[in-house]
């Protein structure tokens, strides 16, 4: 069945990648129409979520970013589309680093790089950054059930030196990496929702107490590790232009939570510059009511 599936599917998704990125657009602005006013996509979460980040904010201003956060995750399901079969130099062309010299710096001291990332702007064309840097990538995801988009979306990934490692399998594979010398980039988003079981730490993140997650300093600390975030911006439909900041080239001078409490704060000026960027789909805050009396 999977394989049926995929072979139904892929041929479609290849005829629209070798679309001029123009008319794709086009077609995005078409999806918009049917995810927003037909289907309703997520409007319930979204319109919880905004209301509860921006609570002075008039219902005009929500509903205007609202409807432009769901034309951009349009535009960004096109643009994984058109990933496709978009040739290196467009995407370079599209996707542009305004310091990549941060990153050099920490390649030239011999580290591995940690790039603390988060469901803001494009993850989709980050990957470019391969073709600028001299480390491989390596970005942390979640396995997709059907194996056949699961190796496509490796495919893809792999034309520009990065490659995919699957949640479970990622400390034991830092670690080899790690003994077996390999310096490289990982990228690790790290604004997702754990569960608050196996919660260490919680943080107020746009105004709200949170369960966090903290894997990536964790692993940063243990194998000495250069932390990264960077900020993406939306120039105009289609182009991105992305900033580096680094937060510390040694991480182990840091108290615990400290480096994730720091992201937390970047990516919250972030998001009051440009929310409609912010992946408002994401149940980000579903643990907001749970919070243990240790951490209130």
């Amino acid at each position: 069945m999977q394989l049926l599936l995929y072979i139904l599917i892929y041929p479609f998704l290849w005829f629209l990648s070798i679309l001029p990125t123009r008319l794709l657009y086009v077609f995005s602005t078409f999806i918009f129409y049917w995810v927003y006013y037909v289907f309703g996509y997520r409007k319930k979460v979204v319109n919880d979520n905004l209301n509860l980040c921006f609570p002075k904010k008039s219902k005009k201003e929500l509903k205007t970013i609202e409807k432009k956060f769901y034309r951009h995750m349009c535009d960004m399901l096109i643009e994984s589309i058109k990933s496709i079969s978009i040739s290196e130099a467009e995407m370079k062309r599209r996707f542009k680093f305004t310091n990549i010299e941060e990153i050099h710096k920490i390649e030239k001291a011999n580290k591995s790089v940690m790039l603390m990332c988060a469901h803001y702007g494009s993850w989709e064309w980050i990957f470019i950054i391969q073709k600028h840097v001299n480390h491989n990538g390596y970005a942390i995801y979640k396995r997709i059930e059907n194996k056949y988009f699961d190796s496509l979306v490796r495919k893809i990934r792999a034309r520009y030196n990065t490659y995919l490692i699957a949640n479970k399998e990622t400390m034991p594979t830092l670690r080899q990496h790690k003994a077996d010398g390999i310096k490289a980039i990982y990228g690790f988003l790290s604004d997702q929702s754990p569960k608050v079981e196996s919660t260490y730490h919680w943080k107020e993140f746009m105004n709200i107490k949170v369960p966090v997650h903290t894997g990536a300093e964790k692993l940063s600390k243990e194998l000495d590790m250069g932390v990264v975030f960077f900020k993406t911006k939306k120039v105009k439909r289609g182009y991105y232009e992305t900033t580096f900041k680094t937060i510390t080239l040694n991480p182990s001078e840091y108290d615990d939570y400290q480096i994730t409490d720091m992201f937390i704060s970047y990516l919250e000026e972030l998001i009051n510059e440009a929310p409609e960027y912010y992946l408002w789909t994401h149940k980000r805050w579903k643990h907001k009511d749970k919070v243990p009396k240790v951490f209130q």
